[in-house]
């Protein structure tokens, strides 16, 4: 049976799933949230979140934090939802606007796009989910005015999520000495152990712990519906609640302009869809306008695209050795070498750093390897569909294969197997490097503070 005719199938055999409610306990160590999800007829589902409180903070208001935790259940019900894909979502405990739920059944619609392109399934942004609500009771108004406002003279309070690779490295050094800088870690792991203790920052790190479900995996291991989800979605939901838990204005991401780009040239599908400026936007008009908690959410490096977060981060040597963005190494927290974030990583920085220093760190040289052709090619577009990785545009990985090419031959060393495959299938001739490694994209969320440090570090 074809993963589309299981689809139909499904959505046929449990037309129902049901966000049955949300529970949390909220004292000195944090707030443990536990949520509850079903699909009716199927399965039952108790994923769990803690979010601890690291700083003193007094005076917190029960009914945004209430909010702010039912709105994290919106986003983990996702997840669950995936397994089966019912037709039709209950929601018990609240009555969302009509404005609310076109904006979840966004969020969800740009979320799933990859899943439903990689599954092979045909489906539309009208009929794929339906949102009814069976509560009379009412969302809480959003408690705080929130905003991007600093005043003269005040150091910001900013927590950086982490995730263990260059970007969020770049983030922390260049606003280390600008404001209080917190970090903000899922599930840690050795990279992310690392950045923050390389970056000083152990003991100002705020460690959630996101647990899910075993019947979600069983059913995985069963054969039912899986893919990807808007994992910052989560991100961006459950960070204004470690914001405000601690007493923290700003959570400043670490999503660049470059995840803006369609990983399927001419579609909507793209993997890093809750990493866009348009997610950014639409996140901070729902915070505002249904939660209000104060925090403010951005990115600080969105005005960069990926290629110049490499430049800065190029300069960050102590952070050279523990840094991993490979999705498939991360729990043995390695760079596998053959992947296509892995090729990805080394040839955007492949301009930056010598053959030696990328060698410390991948251990291989990824361009001499013909297993990663495919990947490459993928890559810089001489196949229309991008890896469904986080990695950057098809203009700057040219340009990042053209300025090593160019190196390469300056130096009078022969070129390895995939550049010289470049030269041979793409004409090799582009000012693009030297335009992007200078541009700056004013489409952001920062306030001229912000901007300013980002302005100084491409000087």
């Amino acid at each position: 049976m074809s993963r589309e005719d299981f689809y139909k199938k499904c959505r046929t055999d449990y037309p129902t799933f049901t966000y049955q409610g949300y529970s949390y306990k909220l004292d000195d160590k944090g707030v443990s949230m536990t949520f509850d999800f079903s699909i009716d007829g199927l399965s039952e589902f108790h994923p769990t979140w803690f979010i601890p409180r690291i700083h003193a903070t007094c005076d917190l208001d029960e009914n945004l934090i209430d909010e702010m935790v039912f709105s994290l259940g919106m986003v983990e019900l996702i997840s669950y939802w995936k397994i089966a894909c019912p037709p039709t979502v209950f929601i018990k405990d609240r009555m969302l606007s009509a404005e609310q739920v076109k904006w979840w059944k966004k969020l969800y619609w740009g979320g799933l796009g990859e899943f439903y392109y990689t599954n092979g399934i045909e489906e539309n942004q009208d009929c794929f989910m339906s949102i009814k609500c069976d509560s009379e009771k009412a969302c809480n108004m959003p408690k705080f005015a929130t905003n991007n406002n600093l005043e003269t003279g005040d150091t910001p309070k900013v927590m950086i999520p982490v995730g263990g690779g260059k970007d969020s490295v770049v983030s922390i050094e260049l606003l280390k000495n600008k404001a209080d800088v917190n970090c903000y870690v899922i599930n840690s792991r050795g990279a992310t152990d690392a950045t923050v203790e390389v970056g000083e920052l152990t003991d100002k790190t705020i460690y959630a712990k996101r647990t899910l479900d075993k019947n979600m995996l069983d059913l995985n291991a069963k054969g039912f519906l899986n893919g990807h989800t808007p994992f910052s979605a989560l991100v961006a939901f459950s960070s204004i609640i470690a914001g405000y838990l601690n007493g923290l204005s700003f959570v400043a991401l670490s999503n660049e302009s470059s995840a803006n780009e369609s990983t399927v040239a001419g579609s909507y599908v793209n993997h890093q869809y809750s990493k866009s400026y348009e997610f950014e936007e639409d996140f901070r008009y729902y915070e505002r306008t249904f939660i209000g908690s104060g925090v403010y959410y951005f990115s600080f490096l969105r005005p960069l695209a990926e290629l110049q977060i490499a430049m800065l981060f190029s300069k960050f040597k102590k952070y050279h050795s523990v840094f991993k963005s490979c999705n498939v190494g991360s729990k043995q927290d390695i760079w596998c070498g053959h992947c296509p974030k892995c090729l990805f990583v080394y040839i955007i920085l492949s301009p930056f750093l010598t053959l030696e220093e990328l060698d410390a760190i991948f251990g291989k040289r990824l361009f001499e390897d013909e297993g990663l052709m495919e990947d490459f090619d993928k890559l810089c577009g001489i196949l229309p569909e991008k890896p469904f990785e986080c990695v950057g545009s098809r203009d700057e990985v040219n340009a990042s294969i053209i300025e090593a090419i160019r190196i390469y031959d300056n130096k009078g060393i022969e070129l390895p197997l995939l550049l010289s495959h470049y030269k041979d299938a793409k004409p090799v001739a582009s000012d693009d490097f030297k335009a992007i490694v200078n541009a700056y994209s004013n489409e952001h969320g920062l306030n001229e503070y912000f901007e300013n440090i980002i302005k100084d570090a491409l000087k």
